[in-house]
């Protein structure tokens, strides 16, 4: 009797730990297309703060994305000595609040299909609509798509983008 309910407390225990959801960091380092990411949230000292209560809105730019900056600038930026320009450029790709698909599709329906966004960074990033995606735009002009949505997390939510923004 007693073997049974240690087996049954094991069996408990792993169902709980699999019921739990992951937070929005997890949900990056599962993510092979986030890897340049996931290496600068790490750079930054940011995953605490982003495995925290939020919620969080995190526009995730893909390796590519990465990739499309000119070269040797990732490399620059994971130097620890650029810790507090990665960090800048890191949490203005961050909203504070859980903003979904719809409540960004809500909130451009409110503002005739444009809304400027405040970044955690303090920044501001514009959300519009262009051809029916939704296009974020910094503060130098420069845009990003967002390629997919709703990738939900226990303590927000992350779109896809396929460029870095970068604040002022």
């Amino acid at each position: 009797m007693k073997k049974l309910n240690l087996i049954l407390l094991a069996l408990l225990l792993s169902l709980n730990a699999f019921s739990k959801k992951k937070d929005v960091v997890d949900i990056a380092i599962g993510s092979s297309d986030h890897t340049t990411l996931v290496a600068a949230v790490k750079a930054a000292d940011l995953v605490q703060t982003l495995k925290g209560d939020g919620p969080f809105t995190i526009f995730a730019p893909t390796n590519n994305a990465f990739n499309k900056l000119p070269e040797g600038t990732v490399a620059s930026l994971l130097k620890p000595e650029n810790k507090d320009q990665l960090t800048k450029i890191l949490t203005y790709h961050v909203i504070s609040g859980n903003l979904d698909s719809k409540a960004v599709m809500a909130a451009l329906d409110e503002g005739n299909g444009k809304v400027v966004l405040t970044t955690v960074s303090g920044g501001k990033l514009t959300a519009s609509l262009d051809k029916e995606k939704v296009k974020l735009t910094d503060e130098a002009g420069n845009s990003a798509f967002v390629t997919a949505v709703d990738l939900k997390g226990s303590n927000g939510v992350i779109h896809v983008i396929d460029g870095v923004v970068i604040p002022n």
